[in-house]
């Protein structure tokens, strides 16, 4: 799949959520409302499908310690996104549901922003943006050093992506043609001050990353079946691939999907956000 997929620029609002993806929202929305903390809402909702995609069906990681070092990665770079991440790894049962309970409060292993623990399947501690594609980049040519055969994904917002160092990496990876790596972009049009598009617009996002050298595939980011054939398709050789999801902000949280309203708010009961789902 050399060629971008072609996608309507303004994602389908059509597509259903399925049974899986609303119980995770459900998920994270109760454990917000039970710790009464704030968790990204918008950011996580906008990548549940992608996650669940790359854990159900992509990502090769062991049953034991054996195979550790060939595990493929995954890196969350947009950080603030992490719950949908913790809650995807509770549902793999790599974390506990009482770790997720305990989210953000005092001494608990899972803070607002991931922080590395293999055994619990958190490659990276990510947060500060622009910094997990280069982490990504580097464990791609490392493998291709170690001669280990595993390969790494990470997901950057579109917003993340004003950060130089995103390009920066990005160039690396062309030039040592790693088709090792995949590059995930969320794209739901808006940061935490407002659109992307007045922040600082990147309307030509697919030609970009085709023009570094990239493989671009181009998908709407709800759609699992789209999403699925997007990262099963061959990688291409030799180079790195980039699929970007065109998602919505806050999918699934009814008058509030492609707001930032929901970026920063805490959740004080279920209650508090009327039209769910």
């Amino acid at each position: 799949m050399n060629e971008a997929t072609k996608v309507n620029e303004d994602p389908a609002r059509a597509d259903d959520l399925d049974d899986q993806s609303k119980a995770i929202r459900r998920r994270i929305l109760e454990v917000l409302a039970k710790r009464r903390v704030g968790g990204h809402i918008g950011p996580a909702f906008s990548i549940i499908e992608v996650l669940l995609v790359l854990y159900d069906e992509c990502l090769r990681l062991p049953r034991d310690s054996a195979g550790a070092d060939n595990r493929d990665r995954f890196i969350l770079s947009k950080g603030h996104g992490c719950l949908a991440l913790y809650a995807v790894l509770e549902h793999k049962g790599l974390i506990s549901p009482q770790e997720l309970d305990r989210f953000c409060s005092v001494g608990a292993s899972l803070g607002g922003h991931p922080e590395r623990n293999i055994s619990r399947g958190i490659e990276a501690t990510t947060g500060a943006l622009g910094h997990g594609l280069p982490i990504a980049v580097g464990m791609a040519l490392a493998a291709r050093i170690t001669g280990r055969h595993f390969h790494v994904y990470v997901l950057v917002g579109d917003g993340e992506l004003n950060e130089g160092a995103n390009w920066e990496a990005a160039f690396h990876a062309v030039k040592h043609r790693l088709s090792n790596l995949t590059v995930l972009v969320d794209r739901n049009r808006q940061q935490s001050n407002g659109p992307t598009e007045n922040v600082l617009p990147m309307p030509y996002m697919p030609a970009l990353w085709r023009e570094i050298g990239f493989d671009v595939r181009h998908v709407p980011g709800h759609d699992r079946l789209a999403l699925r054939e997007a990262l099963l398709a061959p990688f291409s050789e030799p180079r790195p691939t980039v699929i970007i999801c065109e998602t919505i902000k806050g999918k699934g949280l009814g008058e509030f999907e492609g707001s930032g309203e929901w970026h920063y708010k805490h959740v004080t009961s279920l209650s508090a956000i009327p039209s769910l789902f």
